[in-house]
């Protein structure tokens, strides 16, 4: 497991927090409440927020899933990084954890790094080794609380209780709104994205544009075994649904190669805001 760089605030108990962590059940989180993110996705809020206290995030196999918060004003962001851009991430989780922050002259930064394992193409170390540095780089002190990466387990699944800033080993039921096009977003090309507006408590997705997705046809033919040795960067780690996931988003790719006329003909995002059930309905843009 990697070091952590000298300019970084590591914490002792780091690695024992780990095996905690690792030593803990998965707990199912149920939708109420829940902002589940996807790869390449981060989310930020903070205990005040009424309409989730919990974000949340899996699948991460080479992958790693960030929780940075300040314990002053409790703003709390989770993304699930994938090493596509690294320094320019962290220096976006740091800005928008801060953002909530300014008026609090007490606290400190805090971050969890969890995921990723021992991959024959080190993909995974080498991101670990991304994420400190970029961390390391940060004019303010992050303090490392919980590292919990590059081990023997894949798809480490994460989850932040914002209120009470509880990180635990969870399990989602149900990973919308918009799973489709969000996957289909990153499988695309797209950078990092904030999907989530605290001060309105709205979910923003979109307006993503790509043109038509090369060889669909092709890989939509290919058999589970191709498209996992192929579409994956951890054939051997990746979790039982990850070809019907894969299938899915090509479908969409296939079905919308022009996001623009099809999903976003008037350039505005597909806003949602949790209902009295807690569950996320969509609303109008005029309603706004």
């Amino acid at each position: 497991t990697p070091e952590c760089e000298p300019g970084m605030r590591a914490e002792l108990p780091g690695e024992e927090k780990a095996k905690l962590l690792r030593s803990q059940p998965a707990q199912i989180v149920e939708p109420k409440g829940l902002l589940y993110v996807q790869q390449r996705e981060f989310a930020v809020t903070t205990p005040k927020d009424g309409s989730v206290s919990i974000l949340g995030s899996d699948d991460a196999t080479t992958c790693h899933i960030v929780v940075l918060r300040h314990t002053g004003s409790g703003a709390t962001c989770l993304t699930h990084c994938d090493g596509s851009d690294t320094e320019a991430e962290v220096s976006l989780i740091m800005s928008s954890v801060k953002s909530f922050s300014n008026s609090t002259g007490c606290g400190r930064l805090e971050v969890h790094l969890v995921g990723g394992f021992n991959d024959d193409r080190q993909l995974s170390q080498k991101l670990t080794n991304q994420l400190l540095r970029a961390f390391d780089l940060q004019p303010e002190d992050v303090h490392l609380v919980t590292f919990c990466v590059t081990g023997k387990k894949e798809n480490d699944p994460l989850a932040v209780n914002v209120k009470t800033a509880e990180i635990f080993p969870a399990t989602f039921p149900e990973k919308g709104p918009d799973e489709d096009l969000r996957s289909a977003h990153v499988l695309t090309g797209a950078p990092l994205t904030n999907i989530y507006d605290a001060k309105t408590e709205q979910l923003r997705i979109g307006p993503y544009f790509w043109g038509p997705f090369p060889h669909v046809d092709f890989w939509l033919e290919q058999d589970d075994a191709q498209i996992l040795q192929n579409l994956s960067t951890s054939p051997l780690a990746e979790p039982p649904h990850f070809v019907s996931h894969i299938r899915s988003t090509l479908t969409f790719l296939k079905e919308h190669p022009f996001p623009s006329r099809s999903l976003f003909p008037d350039r505005k995002p597909r806003i949602y805001k949790k209902n009295e059930e807690g569950l996320w309905e969509q609303v109008c843009s005029d309603k706004i």
